[in-house]
């Protein structure tokens, strides 16, 4: 096999839960992923070295050397495999560039895919799930997909069931957020108020409206601890949040940490209408309709 393609999905995270900032400097988190239909396509090429590239819509935001999380994703899987292996890694971008969706965790899991099928390896799941873990919490369930809920860093995870497909629009903002930043600014702001911060927990009613395929019900339980924190560090958010509420959505968050934001559409249609307002939205670089669940990173 000469060439292998794999497709990853985006993810928005229905419900994060971020718990006291440990010894460690993590959190502990309850975190709902749910796989979308915003994809990249990862290419696995042989070749004597390891390089990467990337083309598309993001790819000048996108680092091409050491840097770059699907690289480092090839080389844990060949040291994990003993040997010395080569490829050629080519990205095809559509997910946004540090936007809170996951799109350089989901490269990861594309190359550990592709780079296991080129290599010939024949890993199952569960081999390839601990490689992820370790370059990044993020990383184990685009390999998943579907609906999950992470617990520990994200990282520990376990399927939910969904009763349907739901509509989604992420609405693109111009620049990105750093993941860190945002952690860091929510640590902040928790001690400026010098209360308790509570041990995260799974929202029952959350998981309810999950397994019932009820978008109402979900829109009223979307949440993220994160998102004082990026709103604070870019408040042109809640003006975008609040453009979205009023065309309809179901339910608005900040992704992740931000600074895509997520809305829950009522219906395919509904999805449509409300990417269209949003792409017109001061702030606005793109408003992308989708749906969810989607499975994880596929061999084409």
């Amino acid at each position: 096999m000469s060439s292998v393609t794999v497709r990853v999905p985006a993810k928005v995270n229905v419900q994060l839960s971020v718990g006291p900032l440990r010894e460690d400097g993590y959190h502990d988190l309850v975190n709902v992923f749910h796989a979308v239909s915003i994809f990249d396509e990862v290419v696995a090429k042989e070749s004597e070295g390891m390089t990467v590239s990337v083309v598309g819509e993001w790819a000048d935001q996108v680092p091409v050397d050491d840097g770059n999380l699907a690289i480092q994703a090839a080389r844990a899987l060949a040291k994990h495999a003993g040997r010395t292996y080569g490829a050629e890694l080519v990205i095809h971008k559509a997910i946004p560039v540090a936007g809170g969706m996951a799109g350089g965790s989901a490269d990861a899991a594309g190359a550990l895919v592709a780079c296991n099928e080129l290599w010939g390896l024949g890993l199952p799941l569960e081999d390839l799930m601990e490689i992820a873990a370790d370059l990044g919490s993020d990383v184990p369930f685009s390999l998943l997909g579907g609906t999950a809920v992470g617990t520990g860093r994200g990282e520990q995870l376990s399927r939910l069931a969904t009763g349907g497909l739901f509509h989604w629009v992420f609405a693109v903002a111009e620049g990105g957020l750093s993941t860190a930043k945002v952690y860091a600014e929510c640590d902040r702001l928790r001690a400026e108020t010098g209360a308790d911060v509570p041990w995260p927990e799974l929202d029952e009613a959350l998981l309810a409206a999950l397994r019932a395929g009820d978008a109402p019900a979900l829109g009223a339980r979307l949440a993220n601890d994160l998102q004082l924190a990026a709103l604070t560090l870019r408040p042109d958010l809640a003006d975008t949040l609040d453009e979205g509420r009023r065309h309809g959505a179901l339910g608005a968050l900040v992704s992740g940490s931000g600074p895509s934001c997520a809305f829950l559409a009522g219906d395919a249609d509904h999805a449509r209408d409300l990417a269209t307002t949003l792409s017109q939205f001061a702030g606005c670089r793109a408003a992308v309709p989708a749906h969810g669940p989607v499975p994880g990173a596929a061999v084409l």
